[in-house]
Order: C-alpha cells, then sequence, then structure tokens
C-alpha cells in the first residue's frame, strides 16, 4: 500500500465518500477564503478569479445538490432529476437569487453589509448545503445517484482531439483551442490589468446624532469662541493607489464682491493627516475651537495631496468644504455677593 494511499485512508469515511464535484466546492471555498483574506494574496488578481464563482456560481450548485442529488437520465421513458446543463444553468441563475438575499438578511443584522460578514455567510450557507446534498445523494441507490461523468469527458475530448475522423475535424479541433486559449488569455489580461476609472477623492463633512448615527445634515452655525464644538471628517481614496492627505481647517472673515471673495482675516485652527490606500476611507471626530469672533465667518476644511504650501486657501487647496457660521463672545460670568446672615 502506498504512502498516499494510507493518508487517505486516515480520513474520515464521509470525507473519503464525498463526491468529486461537492468536494471540488468546498476546496473551492477554502481557497477563495484564502485568497480574499490573505495579506499579498488578495491585492492580486487571484481574488477576481475564484471571487466570481464563488459569487456567481457555487451557492447555486450547492442548492441544486441538495434539491436534487438523483441522476437526471431516463428510466422506462420518465425522465428523472435534472442533467448536467440544466444543473450549470440553473446554478447560475440560483446564485444570483441567494447571494443577494444573504445580503439583505445582513443588512438587518448588526454586522451590516460588508466584505467579512459576507464572505462567511455565503461560504457558511454553501457549504451546510453540500453536506446536505452529500447525504441525501449516500441515501440513494448507487445507480440512482448523481455523478459528474468527467472520465468520460476527458475521454471523448481525447478522443477528438488526437483521433480525428477527417483532416476537418483535426483543423476545427486546432482552432477550437487557439480560440479558447486565445478567450482565457484575454480574460487573464483583463483582470490582470484592469482599466484604470476615474480617479478621485471624496471628501466630506457628517455631524453625529444622539443616537451615535452619522448624517450630512444639522450642521452647526453658531460658535462660541474658546468653546469646541465637534465635526467629523471623511476621506474616500478612489485615485487607485495610495496617497498621503493632509488637511487644514481655518476660520476666515471674507469680503464678497462682485462675485468675488477676498479674505480679510484668516486664523488657522487645526491640521490632521493620514495615509490611505486605495478604495480605503478615513473618518475622524475633529473639535472645532473658533480663535475670532464675528458674523458670517468661512469655516473652511482645505484637503491637500502631500504637502501643505506656506499659505494655505481655498484656491490651492485639491478639495474644499466650507461652513457659514457665527461666533460670538463668551459670556462673562457676574458674581454676587454672598450675604450672610446671623
Amino acid at each position: 500500500m502506498s504512502e498516499s494511499s494510507r493518508w487517505w485512508l486516515l480520513l474520515p469515511r464521509p470525507v473519503r465518500e464525498l463526491p468529486a464535484d461537492l468536494a471540488a466546492v468546498l476546496g473551492l471555498v477554502l481557497v477563495t477564503l484564502c485568497v480574499v483574506l490573505l495579506p499579498g494574496v488578495r491585492e492580486t488578481p487571484l481574488r477576481v478569479v475564484f471571487g466570481l464563482p464563488f459569487v456567481l456560481f457555487l451557492p447555486g450548485y450547492a442548492v441544486i445538490a441538495a434539491l436534487f442529488p438523483e441522476d437526471g437520465g431516463k428510466e422506462d421513458g420518465e425522465r428523472e432529476g435534472i442533467d448536467g446543463i440544466e444543473r450549470v444553468a440553473l446554478s447560475f441563475g440560483l446564485s444570483i437569487a441567494v447571494v443577494p438575499l444573504v445580503g439583505l438578511v445582513l443588512n438587518f443584522t448588526p454586522f451590516g453589509i460588508r466584505l467579512l460578514p459576507i464572505l462567511l455567510s455565503v461560504s457558511g450557507l454553501t457549504v451546510a448545503l453540500v453536506v446536505v446534498g452529500a447525504v441525501r445523494r449516500r441515501e440513494l441507490p448507487p445507480e440512482e445517484r448523481f455523478r459528474v461523468p468527467y472520465r468520460d469527458w476527458i475521454r471523448e475530448a481525447r478522443g477528438e482531439l488526437f483521433e480525428p475522423e477527417s483532416q476537418l475535424d483535426a483543423a476545427l479541433n486546432v482552432l477550437l483551442v487557439v480560440s479558447v486559449l486565445v478567450a482565457v488569455a484575454s480574460v487573464g489580461y483583463a483582470v490582470a490589468v484592469p482599466k484604470q476609472g476615474e480617479s478621485f477623492t471624496e471628501f466630506y463633512l457628517l455631524t453625529q446624532q444622539e443616537n451615535g448615527s452619522l448624517v450630512a445634515d444639522d450642521y452647526p452655525t453658531e460658535f462660541t469662541r474658546g468653546e469646541a464644538r465637534p465635526l467629523v471628517v471623511g476621506i474616500s481614496n478612489h485615485e487607485h493607489g495610495t496617497e498621503s492627505y493632509t488637511g487644514v481647517v481655518e476660520l476666515q472673515r471674507v469680503q464678497i464682491r462682485n462675485n468675488s471673495t477676498q479674505v480679510l482675516e484668516e486664523r488657522e485652527l487645526r491640521r490632521f493627516s493620514t495615509r490611505l490606500g486605495a478604495n480605503e476611507t478615513y473618518q475622524s471626530v475633529l473639535n472645532v475651537t473658533p480663535t475670532m469672533t464675528g458674523e458670517r465667518l468661512r469655516l473652511a476644511f482645505l484637503l491637500y495631496k502631500g504637502g501643505v504650501p506656506a499659505e494655505p486657501s481655498v484656491e490651492s487647496a485639491y478639495r474644499e468644504l466650507h461652513l457659514w457660521v457665527n461666533v460670538s463672545a463668551p459670556q462673562k460670568r457676574i458674581y454676587q455677593p454672598r450675604i450672610l446672615s446671623n
């Protein structure tokens, strides 16, 4: 007995008897999890190569395996189950229906629609359905179980390629192989070298509500000099690469004449910086403390990629946000003497 055979016998019997197609589904789920989660691998095109069948095919195939464990042949003129082509077609359709339902359920949970919850939910559902399909197949007589006739396919393909009936068949076989290789190479190139879309950076302000949610509304307009008010600043990098950002918060007294804005006085309140990879997002609470008073002052948030010029301005900023605010002087406390009575 060879070493490989001994190793195989160490596995549990249900694993050794798992049908080849269901074992392939479990293997692809495991490989997809590794490709998506492992650092250094998740940044490669393999994430797309394994991610597409993971979402568009495997869940539906597991559903079909659980619903139709029997072979799709004909017995006494009556058809049993579904054939291989129907399985493939239904697998795509059911995957497109199942995965959005998983996302809908996650939307009403604390986990939300994020990568890791979706990845684990789809994986868990697929594995559970594969187990159900394997159990249902094992309950059937061996001659009625569905099997992928991959040995017959390989034998027929070898005969067509290497033993053609005519020179025309041989030429068509060569053309078919070349076409498949060209198609695979084209898809691989498209995945490895995707077309770059528009490059941009999102820059936004949010406020935090009493229940903790963040909204782009209800911005503070009334400030007191020397008293801090919180605002949430957000940056999303869609520049297709890693970028370093620096933000400058200024309070400006401006004069507007003939559609032209002139800065009469400005005070820098604070700065913040971050470094983001492609498609990463940064959010931080900034406590803004005005240092001068006035009505209709411009509270400007200036964002720069890389360094900041010696004199930051709205014109030189890569992105700019502003609020019109009123800043009042702090009220003086009036102390009244306490009269002590005997």
